[in-house]
Formats: structure tokens, sequence, C-alpha cells
């Protein structure tokens, strides 16, 4: 039997008031349409989760006029309607995350007694500091060639690919049919001319049909994904092959392989918590892992590839193209790069980690699962 629930009670559970329900069902916009025993409204499931909806629209600054044709649109439905929500917090989320930055900035630019200048002041809250700050990731994340070969390897003969989390276009093979999958708008529109076509759409759901593709690649996003099994069950669905570029942070000891989480980043391991095991993932997909050690002089920017190079995590382009940091917020990068910054003029860096020295390339956890 499904579950009704009173106005009050509604109202209890979404936070609002009782009188904000009733002028909803004044309006038509959400009108309760269950009755409980001694006849009071009462709200049924259908009507909390377009509820739920009108919420959530309000909460993004939607006017009721606004919602009321969104929710009404009969060409679009709930789950269409969740992937648009979805679409726009994200959105909301990144532009908060660039905003903070920018204030950052000015908060260390006036502690020096530098002056922004009213310009700059304004870019905060408009389009252009957003894309300044995502146009920093193929500054430097560029495709390693050493880790692009044993991706193409690992494709074999596969003519058409999906690169589902595709991004700026890293790593696609230039000799296959590729097509390409990217949620982020920022992303999509860095992607060089001549790149494959990339399609807005979630790994958890993707709209192709079952072996569309010899193959499907997913290149250092799994951990970007809300449900990364899920995701990789698509992959396995839509192609015959599938391979993951990905973090073990399942084996014994694994945040002190890197001197980055074990000696200056704990925090690192909150952001892993909850994510499935390298086993877990490799079941998803039918697959094995294999290791993948990392240059020394690595092309790719991302968050290990510096591991020799201690003095690049200093700089804050190298920063802003690794999500590591904005996950984790401006406080934990600034102690950070203050407590890397006197270890490295000190020389306790080196004393630490003089071994490094002498390694061509070094084994940080990265895998590639093949299935």
């Amino acid at each position: 039997m499904e579950e009704h629930l009173t106005v009050g009670r509604v109202a209890e559970l979404a936070d609002i008031s009782v009188r904000t329900l009733h002028h909803y069902d004044e309006i038509g916009l959400v009108r309760p349409s269950a009755r409980t025993a001694v006849g009071y409204r009462a709200y049924a499931p259908a009507d909390v989760e377009r509820l739920r909806e009108v919420l959530a629209f309000r909460r993004l600054g939607f006017g009721l006029r606004e919602i009321a044709d969104l929710v009404d649109d009969p060409d679009t439905d709930a789950v269409a309607r969740l992937h648009r929500l979805r679409g726009l917090l994200v959105d909301q989320r990144d532009r908060a995350a660039a905003m903070v930055v920018a204030i950052d900035r000015e908060l260390e630019a006036r502690a020096m007694g530098i002056r922004t200048t009213p310009e700059e002041q304004l870019k905060v809250f408009g389009a252009q500091l957003y894309e300044q700050i995502g146009s920093a990731y193929p500054a430097t994340r560029r495709t390693e060639p050493r880790i692009a070969a044993r991706v193409l390897a690992a494709l074999g003969d596969a003519r058409t690919v999906l690169n589902v989390g595709a991004g700026t276009g890293s790593y696609e093979p230039a000799d296959r049919e590729v097509t390409a999958v990217e949620p982020s708008a920022v992303m999509r529109a860095q992607r060089p001319a001549g790149a494959a076509p990339c399609i807005d759409a979630r790994a958890e759901e993707l709209p192709f049909e079952d072996q569309s593709f010899d193959a499907a690649m997913a290149f250092s996003t799994v951990h970007h994904w809300q449900d990364p099994l899920a995701g990789l069950r698509e992959l396995r669905r839509v192609a015959k092959r599938v391979v993951v570029f990905t973090y073990d942070a399942s084996s014994p000891g694994w945040l002190e392989r890197f001197w980055l989480t074990r000696d200056y980043l704990p925090e690192f391991a909150g952001l892993l918590e909850g994510r499935p095991s390298l086993a877990e993932m490799s079941r998803a997909i039918g697959g094995r892992a294999e290791p993948v050690p990392v240059p020394w002089d690595c092309a790719d920017g991302f968050f290990e590839a510096y591991w020799r190079r201690p003095e690049a995590y200093l700089a804050e382009p190298v920063r802003r193209a690794v999500s590591v940091w904005t996950r984790l917020g401006a406080a934990v990068e600034q102690r950070v790069v203050g407590e890397l910054r006197a270890d490295l003029e000190s020389g306790r860096w080196a004393e630490r980690n003089g071994e490094l020295a002498g390694l061509d390339a070094a084994e940080l956890g990265l895998r590639l699962i093949v299935g």
C-alpha cells in the first residue's frame, strides 16, 4: 500500500512552511491528490516526486511560472528532469568552487598590499572566470605517450571506440572511429577542432544499444562518477572490450605510496571513502588490473605526475588542473603548499625522499583494468 503524507509532515521533511504548500496547491503547482482516513488532504508518492522537483528548481532560482512550465513539459519525463536538475546543480557547484578560488586569490593579493582592479573583481561573478579556470586543464593535462601506448595496446584491434568521461580528448586514439561522452559543458567546449563527436551524457546511463562499440574506454574519470560500478557495468553493456585507467585505493598501506598523501595530504583518504575497491571495479567489467608506473617526466599533469618534481605542486596552474585541490578546499590547499614550500627550502623534503632521484618511474597505484 502506498504511503501518504500529511501536509504537516511534508512541510517538516522539506523544511518549508505549510503556508507555502497551501500556496502551491492554490496555484495548481503541487496539489495533494490523496485523502487521509478522516478526509484531510494528503500527498501521494507522485505528489511528493513533483514537489521535490519544484523545490529543487525553486532553490536554483527559477520563478514559479517557469517551474510550472518545466514540470508540466509534455516532452520530458521525471528521469529527464532529474538529469536536467543534476546538470544545473553540478554547474552551480563548479561555479561556486571557481568563485572560492578567485576570492582566495584576491585575499592573497590584498595580504601583500595588492588591490585588484574593478574589472577583476567583477569577473568573480561572470562566465569569464569560470572559463579561465576550466582552461587551465589543457595547459597541463596533455597525453603522456608512454601511458597512451598502454591504452592503445589494450584496445587491441577495436575499430569503434567509445570514450566515456572524455574531457578534452586526451588519449583518444587517432586511428579509430571514436565517439566521446562528456557531461561537462566546460570540458566539451575545450575539445580541439577535429576531435571526435562528443555527446552530453553520464556514464551511468549511456544512450547506446547493447554491444554498440568494439571497445569502451574511461581514462582517469571513474572517481568523478556518482555510481562508479553502475557506470562500469554500462561500459560493459555497450562494448565488447573495456579499458579503464583508474587508481587503486584498496591495497593495504596505499596512502603511504606517494609522499604527497603520506606527509602532507592525509585528507586525500576521505575523498575515496565509500568508493569501490579495485577488485569490485575489475569484476564489474570482468577484467584484470595491470599496474601503470608513472614516468618521472610524465607529460600529463594528473595528481601523481610530479612525484620527482615536487616544486611543480607549488604552481597554481598545476593544482588548478587537478580536481583533488578543489574538492578538499582552499584552506587545505594553502596549508599543503605552505608546508611543502618550507620543506623544499629547508631540504627536509630531499632528506625524506632522496631515493626518488634515482628512479625513472614510480608505482603509485595507477591501474589499467582491461576486460
